[in-house]
């Protein structure tokens, strides 16, 4: 399992750097999409960016490939938010294209770390180093310094979430709750599986502040 675990981690590091180099482009349309997303905002807010509860992500300036991935992936319930079943029925794959272009049209909202400054430098440490120890990858080689995220490879930005909703997933994918990474070898869970509540709760917001 450590021989495994060795390996992934140096094979997902080499992967997220060339996926920088790969060429990708967004297949969706702003306007189309702002008309489709009417609904969402009794949960994300109008400007995509002040959710109704700190549990939800917030949806403006994030990736267009990773937030198409995710409502694919939420439409055919492998990833099962149940507050969303059924707000994509009928949609269409363009339209989904459509809705994730114009949430990533927005500007994004940066928030603030609470903690103080020894939480904040040991959760920059884990975010620009991982946790060797315990074969934690840095966060960094895949969701760059900044936390902007790799929009080419679909790597969400993780600036600006707000930290219970980091946090509500950063666990789920320890635990194995959330399998959304299966396309990436189960790279998340890998990543998350050696992590404590206590970092991962500095982490989470560390990244809220983080820009």
């Amino acid at each position: 399992m450590k021989v495994r675990r060795k390996m992934q981690f140096r094979v997902w590091v080499g992967i997220c750097w060339l996926m920088l180099a790969s060429g990708a482009s967004g297949a969706g349309d702003p306007v189309a999409g702002e008309a489709q997303s009417l609904a969402c905002s009794a949960c994300h807010g109008m400007d995509g960016a002040t959710p109704l509860d700190p549990t939800y992500p917030n949806l403006a300036g994030q990736n267009e490939k990773y937030l198409f991935d995710q409502l694919k992936l939420i439409q055919s319930n492998e990833r099962l938010i149940l507050l969303m079943t059924g707000q994509l029925i009928g949609k269409t794959d363009q339209d989904l294209w459509d809705m994730a272009a114009y949430y990533a049209s927005l500007p994004p909202k940066i928030g603030q770390a609470a903690g103080d400054d020894e939480s904040i430098a040991r959760a920059e440490a884990i975010y620009r180093g991982g946790i060797m120890s315990k074969r934690v990858a840095a966060c960094t080689a895949c969701h760059s310094p900044t936390g902007n995220g790799n929009a080419l490879a679909g790597f969400p930005a993780l600036r600006g979430q707000p930290g219970p909703y980091l946090a509500a997933q950063l666990k789920a994918y320890r635990e194995g709750e959330r399998a959304t990474d299966e396309a990436y070898g189960g790279m998340m869970r890998d990543v998350a599986h050696a992590l404590t509540d206590g970092e991962i709760a500095v982490l989470a917001d560390y990244l809220q502040g983080l820009h």
